[in-house]
């Protein structure tokens, strides 16, 4: 009897240690590619502006960014006296937080040892588009609680933002269901590896994926992803020039880390997003030797590199967008596009032969 139960207490801390143990390791190799990745934001800033960017901490640099973690972390918070503490505080944890928690369900690789994925959901997307859509409230109560003009300004600016792509990355992703016929994110990428490379004789490369046969709706998602994630063109939310920095003004110390985090945690699965719809995963260029040596979970990390790379070079590159061209973007040309786009996937696939 006793040693009945004392199997399943066993057999239980095992089915529950396991996911916590994967989920602990997922996260402190994304905060150390995050920590790099932001390293290489502003350097690709620095090299367009021709100036050499951080280069002091670390041999070329390469520790600046946990430098400044300890900078902020070693900082005292300071509260705004009319703040409202218990909601001012709380919000950036809830940013960075919800950020953390679309990594879940987001597979990393797939091959003889199983799906490298914490939580194989067979609608991982779905969650992935509610978990981004929860990252905005983080930003409201920020901008609330601050109690001052700026903070409030720049939270509602970034709620209409973010509700708005929304909308157009809402529907991007439906023309890729249409394609895949899978909500789950494994799936997605597998289903990329028949396409219009394959079709012709060739073996399965990136002619496969779906970025070619859906190149207007990867050009969309990307600068939704833009906006979603508030980058520059579109960082009306923290305008310099004109909101001092938006919702975080009255931020300072780790509350303020806190929110750069989330926004850069953001920011990569954006990045990850990308490359699961449109960039074939973890699969190769080219599967065919020595392409198909390298484990698949390269593959991934070096697209999403990839990605960010753009990401950075919008930013050091494409000036502002005034509010009222970034609501028209959004409503007037990605809203009809991507509804367009979502009628003729359906139709060619139909009336194709291709389902």
């Amino acid at each position: 009897m006793f040693r009945e139960t004392g199997t399943i207490w066993r057999d239980y801390a095992i089915w529950l240690g396991i996911p916590i143990l994967a989920s602990a390791v997922v996260m402190v190799v994304l905060l150390l590619i995050i920590a790099f990745l932001l390293l290489m934001d502003r350097k690709v800033w620095a090299a367009v502006q021709m100036r050499k960017g951080p280069n002091v901490v670390g041999p070329f640099g390469l520790l600046q960014s946990f430098a400044d973690l300890l900078k902020f972390v070693f900082k005292e918070p300071v509260i705004p006296a009319g703040a409202d503490k218990a909601v001012f505080l709380l919000a950036p944890v809830a940013t960075a937080t919800l950020a953390l928690t679309a990594w879940v369900v987001i597979p990393l690789d797939e091959n003889s040892w199983g799906r490298w994925v914490i939580s194989d959901l067979n609608v991982g997307i779905l969650y992935l588009l509610a978990i981004s859509s929860l990252g905005v409230y983080g930003i409201i109560m920020g901008g609330w609680a601050s109690n001052s003009k700026y903070p409030f300004m720049g939270s509602l600016r970034s709620a209409a933002q973010m509700v708005s792509y929304e909308v157009s990355i809402g529907l991007v992703i439906i023309t890729v269901l249409l394609c895949a016929g899978s909500l789950n994110l494994t799936e997605i990428v597998n289903a990329q590896r028949q396409g219009i490379g394959s079709s012709v004789g060739l073996p399965n490369s990136l002619l496969d994926w779906y970025w070619l046969p859906l190149l207007p709706m990867f050009v969309v998602f990307f600068i939704s992803a833009l906006a979603e994630t508030n980058r520059p063109p579109f960082d009306l939310p923290e305008a310099e020039s004109e909101l001092v920095a938006g919702f975080m003004v009255e931020y300072s110390s780790t509350p303020y880390l806190l929110f750069m985090l989330g926004e850069y945690v953001a920011i990569v699965t954006m990045c990850a997003l990308t490359t699961i719809l449109f960039l074939g995963g973890w699969l190769p260029p080219l599967d065919i030797a020595p392409f198909n040596w390298i484990p698949g979970i390269f593959w991934f990390i070096l697209k999403i590199v990839a990605v960010f790379f753009m990401f950075a070079m919008v930013k050091a590159m494409v000036p502002r967008y005034r509010y009222d061209q970034l609501m028209r973007l959004g409503w007037k040309v990605f809203l009809p596009l991507s509804l367009l786009m979502v009628v003729v996937v359906a139709g060619v696939l139909q009336y194709g032969g291709l389902v």
